[in-house]
């Protein structure tokens, strides 16, 4: 047979290979009830994390209409403390943004736009991931947030594996899959005591080309001392508050991109 380039015959022997990793995978490694059991066992750990500090670096995937996937990527800083303080950045090519939540007020701040919005009457974290998903602001990772990280990952799986083992940032993990109805995702938790995530992506099924939605998350850091300060809102000079509908406008997408694959 003749290849019409080296990157289709490699890219063939990564399938073959995989392929045969995963059809080599004991049966016992990929039983849904261990997965389970690790992503249950994250849950409670996280859930008993009063106050963490956090980097991620973030990658979205999107198929123009010709059926080339183009990829775009953000960074940012977690610091949260629960149940109802946080501060989010997340800094990309199109948007720089601070989401803030002091225990009553949730801000969400564009600074390359220097505006920003505020929703009063938010008493949480949940309540506010909540509230912005209604809006229409889809924050894939922020389940990894949620009071209860359990009951909301697994309320749709219909599959679940537990893959091996997998080294993110030098740190070994569990890494484990699952399969809902419209997407799969996959999780790679640190191995022993403090079962934190490490790495999070999403597969959108409902797109061609299934493009994905990646966060690997580093530092993570637990009962950090906060400043009395750290979640207040200081605006820079100039900064205009605008109508909660300019949401849409904080993307990680610049305006003319196709739509999101997650």
């Amino acid at each position: 047979m003749l290849w019409s380039s080296r990157q289709t015959l490699l890219g063939l022997v990564f399938a073959i290979s995989a392929a045969l990793v995963l059809a080599g995978i004991p049966r016992s490694q990929a039983a849904g009830d261990d997965a389970s059991q690790i992503l249950k066992a994250m849950s409670d750990y996280l859930a008993t994390q009063k106050t963490i500090s956090a980097a991620f670096d973030s990658a979205l995937e999107v198929m123009t209409p010709q059926g080339e996937k183009i990829q775009f990527n953000s960074s940012g800083t977690l610091l949260l403390q629960r149940p109802n303080e946080i501060r989010l950045t997340r800094t990309g090519g199109y948007a720089d943004v601070e989401l803030l939540l002091d225990g009553k007020t949730a801000t969400l701040y564009g600074k390359n736009l220097n505006s920003y919005v505020q929703l009063d009457g938010i008493n949480s974290v949940d309540q506010l991931i909540d509230t912005l998903r209604d809006r229409g602001m889809s924050i894939p990772g922020a389940d990894l947030l949620l009071g209860n990280v359990y009951d909301t990952l697994s309320a749709d799986v219909i599959e679940a594996k537990h893959i091996g083992l997998g080294v993110i940032n030098g740190v070994e993990c569990e890494h484990l899959a699952f399969r809902n109805q419209d997407v799969d995702w996959q999780l790679w938790v640190q191995v022993g005591a403090k079962p934190i995530p490490c790495k999070y992506v999403i597969t959108s099924k409902a797109v061609g080309m299934a493009p994905q939605y990646t966060l690997v998350i580093r530092d993570w850091k637990s009962d950090v001392p906060v400043d009395e300060t750290a979640f207040a809102f200081k605006p820079a000079e100039g900064a205009k508050k605008v109508e909660p509908s300019a949401l849409a406008t904080l993307d990680e997408l610049p305006p003319s991109a196709p739509a999101k694959g997650q």
